[in-house]
C-alpha cells in the first residue's frame, strides 16, 4: 500500500464515532510525495448534502479525490433521520460518524470533513479546517471597495462592510470573530473592526495621515500598523485596551505590511530603505531588526504561518510570484510557476496552503497554492476585481 505526503508522524484513528469511546491507532512513519487518495461513493436521496461533501472534500487540499478505489473509501448509508459515513483505509475501518439530517447541509458537510482530517491527520492536530473563512476585498464599482467573506470552496460568499469608499487589507482578529481593515474616507483613512456576529462595527485607529496594514497579534491584545502622525510613514504597536503607541521604525524609508509572529515576539514587514521593498524582522518593541534573503527584486506583502514560515510576493521577470521563507532552516523557495502575477499571499489555518490574488488578462481572481505539492485551484472569481484575501485563523487549534 502507498504512504501519504506528510513532514511528520501520521496518527490514523480508527473505527471512532464523533461520540464514540476512545479510538485505537496507529503510526505510519514513512512519508512520499502524493497526497492520500480516496473514492466517494455519494450519499443516496440526499443530492444537496452530497454536493456540498463533494465540493468540502475537493477544497480541503488533503486529499487527491479519485473516482473509485481510493486508498480511503468514504461510503454513505441512510440511517433513519440522519446519513451515516463509513471511512476505511485498504478494506479496514477508519471512521464512522452520524450527520442528522435536521442540520443545513454545508455545517454538516463541513463537519463530517472536519471529521475525517482531525482523525486520518491526527499527529498535525488541525481542528475544524473547514470552518475556517477567507476575507477580502471586492471593487464593485470604479472607487469603491467593500470586505467580503467566502468559505473555503468559494462559496456561501457573504458582503461584510458596505461602505461608499475604499475598504482594503482585511486581516482577523485571532478568534476568527471580527475582522480589521482600513476604510478611506474624505478626509483620511481609518482603521476599523467589525464583528461578525451581532453585526458591530467600531473604529480602532483614526489619527491624522496614514493608518494602513493593521495587523491584530495573537493574543489579540496589540495592533500592529504603518502610520504617519508626525508626517513620517513609520511602523507601530498600539496597546488596544489602552490605545498606548509604540513606534518601532525611525528613519526616512516607508514602512509597509506588518505581521506577527506565531509567538507575538516578532514582527516581519516591508521596507523600502535599500532602494526596493524588501522583508525585515524586528522585535515587537523595536530592536533585534534584521533583513530577510528573498526571491527576485521586489518581497512585499509577508505573512506567518502559525508552524513558522514566511509566504511573500516577490518580484521575478517583472511579474510577481509567490515564494515561502523558512527562517528555521534558511531555505527560500519559490512555490507557484504559473503565469500572471500572484499577489497579497495569505497562510491558510493549515500552515500548508495560501490563497492569494491572481490577476491575468486585467482582471483579477482568488486562487489557492499548495505550498506542498505546487498545486493551484482557483477559488473564486466574479464581475469584480477582487484583491488581498485573508484566511481565518479562528476555526482551527494547534495543541502545544
Amino acid at each position: 500500500m502507498k504512504h501519504f505526503f506528510l513532514p511528520v508522524l501520521l496518527l490514523f484513528l480508527l473505527c471512532g464515532v464523533l461520540s464514540g469511546a476512545e479510538p485505537q491507532s496507529f503510526v505510519i512513519t514513512k512519508s512520499v510525495s502524493d497526497n492520500p487518495t480516496l473514492s466517494f461513493s455519494g450519499i443516496p436521496a440526499q443530492k444537496e448534502l452530497d454536493r456540498e461533501l463533494r465540493s468540502i472534500l475537493a477544497a480541503c487540499g488533503w486529499f487527491d479525490i479519485v473516482p473509485a478505489k481510493g486508498q480511503y473509501e468514504l461510503k454513505a448509508t441512510p440511517a433513519g433521520n440522519a446519513v451515516r459515513l463509513e471511512l476505511t483505509l485498504g478494506g479496514a475501518p477508519a471512521g464512522t460518524w452520524k450527520l442528522p439530517l435536521a442540520a443545513a447541509p454545508r455545517a454538516l458537510a463541513k463537519q463530517a470533513v472536519d471529521a475525517i482530517i482531525e482523525k486520518t491527520f491526527a499527529a498535525l492536530k488541525i481542528r475544524r479546517f473547514c470552518n475556517s473563512r477567507i476575507a477580502f476585498c471586492a471593487e464593485t464599482r470604479p472607487g469603491i471597495r467593500n470586505v467580503f467573506l467566502c468559505d473555503i470552496d468559494g462559496g456561501n460568499v457573504r458582503q461584510l462592510t458596505s461602505f461608499r469608499n475604499l475598504c482594503v487589507e482585511p486581516a482577523w482578529f485571532p478568534t476568527g470573530k471580527s475582522v480589521v481593515y482600513t476604510k478611506y474616507n474624505a478626509s483620511g483613512m481609518d482603521v476599523l473592526e467589525t464583528r461578525l456576529s451581532p453585526l458591530a462595527t467600531r473604529r480602532l485607529i483614526g489619527l491624522k495621515g496614514i493608518n494602513a496594514g493593521a495587523a491584530i497579534s495573537p493574543d489579540g491584545k496589540h495592533l500592529a500598523a504603518i502610520l504617519s502622525p508626525d508626517h513620517k510613514v513609520d511602523l507601530y504597536t498600539i496597546e488596544l485596551a489602552t490605545g498606548r503607541r509604540t513606534r518601532l521604525t525611525r528613519g526616512i524609508a516607508v514602512e509597509a505590511s506588518p505581521c506577527w509572529s506565531p509567538d507575538g515576539q516578532k514582527l516581519v514587514y516591508v521596507s523600502d530603505e535599500t532602494g526596493n521593498p524588501r522583508l525585515f524582522i524586528c522585535g515587537r518593541r523595536g530592536g533585534n531588526r534584521t533583513r530577510l534573503p528573498s526571491v527576485g527584486r521586489d518581497a512585499v506583502t509577508p505573512d506567518w504561518s502559525y508552524n513558522g514560515k514566511i509566504v511573500y510576493a516577490a518580484k521575478v521577470d517583472g511579474q510577481y510570484t509567490v515564494a515561502v521563507f523558512d527562517p528555521a532552516t534558511g531555505e527560500n523557495k519559490r512555490v507557484v510557476t504559473a503565469g500572471g502575477n500572484w499577489e497579497s499571499p495569505a497562510w491558510a489555518a493549515d500552515g500548508r496552503q495560501v490563497v492569494c490574488k491572481r490577476t491575468t488578462g486585467g482582471t483579477s481572481a482568488l486562487y489557492v497554492i499548495d505550498t506542498w505539492t505546487g498545486r493551484i485551484r482557483k477559488l473564486l472569481s466574479t464581475d469584480y476585481n477582487l484583491f488581498t484575501p485573508a484566511w481565518s485563523p479562528c476555526a482551527i487549534n494547534h495543541e502545544k
